[in-house]
């Protein structure tokens, strides 16, 4: 695996090209440490989850850490997220605490949206994270709205608008490009296909067989990305960003991942077999890839194990304070209803 990483990025890079990798040993480390966190809070929603304590919709992220916390690496301070229902990944990988995450989930007060919100909508702009959006592609429109707001300030943020590969074909999209590209407005489209829409194979529901040029009409660039490989996301996010910051308008990345669970928790996934979905994670994990390349980079099992430590912790504090929070307040529901215009 790690053989085949480097590999890959040799070629991006170039015969006889003097440009560093793509991660240095302490961004691996990073990227390892915050894939893992992800993995294993979701695998805790999870479980809170069977355990009858999130109640409506709950969508895993399970597969596809390596897209977010890739992407996530190469935005700045004041660049925007926005993402869909598929979104506790993409809080943690903007720095929101677990455990707001976590209490938000199960419905409580410590949660970002004080338990009102649950699962799908949760926001935070402190971290340039505006929301989990319920409404398959409506996020896509608010991405390019972020972007615009960009544009309009003059300042060089980068909005960046995370939908699936079911979405890609909501007109609401196609739209949010015409206009991205009528204005340059630094927006990087991400296109998270992990090859099911609900339990529609991509091949069944896309004429397109290449995402990526789906913006292609209306002059916008796009590449795809293999969404397995956090430093190929990395060096393929940095090159969009940098697209979007020199004023030349927004850029398009297809990210061919894979899910390792249901659609949502309700989801038994029939559509697939266990041997696919056993393939994936034994020849093209994410996490493990990682763990390969910081072995293959002297970090020791046991400093792994630190790291592996330490991320539980979070977790299970995570969990322990969302049980231990209270319920909102009755009055928590006339609240955030309505802003009175000055």
């Amino acid at each position: 695996m790690v053989q085949a990483a480097e590999s890959a990025t040799t070629k991006r890079r170039g015969k006889g090209s003097n440009r560093e990798p793509v991660l240095s040993k302490e961004q691996w480390q990073q990227a390892y440490r915050d894939m893992l966190l992800i993995r294993r809070f979701e695998e805790k929603a999870g479980q809170l989850y069977g355990m009858g304590l999130i109640g409506g919709f709950c969508h895993l992220y399970i597969g596809q850490e390596a897209v977010v916390v890739g992407m996530q690496m190469c935005l700045e301070k004041g660049d925007q997220v926005v993402t869909s229902y598929r979104d506790h990944g993409h809080m943690l990988a903007t720095g929101m605490e677990a455990r707001g995450v976590m209490a938000e989930l199960t419905g409580r007060e410590g949660g970002y949206s004080r338990g009102k919100g649950g699962s799908m909508h949760m926001f935070s702009r402190e971290k340039g994270f505006y929301g989990g959006h319920g409404i398959v592609g409506a996020q896509v429109s608010i991405g390019a709205g972020l972007g615009f707001a960009n544009w309009y300030r003059g300042n060089k943020g980068v909005a960046v608008a995370y939908f699936g590969e079911g979405a890609s074909n909501q007109g609401q999209c196609f739209e949010s490009f015409n206009l991205a590209a009528l204005l340059k407005l630094p927006v990087i489209f991400v296109i998270e296909n992990n090859k099911y829409g609900m339990g529609t194979s991509v091949e069944r529901a896309s004429a397109s067989k290449d995402l990526s040029k789906n913006a292609s009409p209306w002059g916008i660039p796009g590449e795809q990305v293999d969404g397995m490989s956090v430093s190929a996301v990395k060096e393929a996010g940095e090159r969009a960003a940098q697209h979007c910051r020199d004023g030349r308008g927004p850029y398009l990345l297809e990210m061919k991942t894979y899910r390792y669970r249901g659609h949502s928790m309700s989801d038994p996934a029939k559509y697939r077999t266990r041997e696919e979905v056993q393939k994936m994670r034994e020849q093209h994990d994410c996490i493990e890839t990682a763990r390969n390349v910081l072995l293959e980079l002297s970090v020791s099992e046991a400093e792994l194990k630190k790291i592996d430590d330490e991320v539980k912790v979070i977790v299970q504090d995570a969990a322990d304070f969302a049980q231990a929070s209270p319920e909102p307040n009755e009055a928590e529901l006339w609240t955030d209803v309505l802003v009175e215009a000055k």
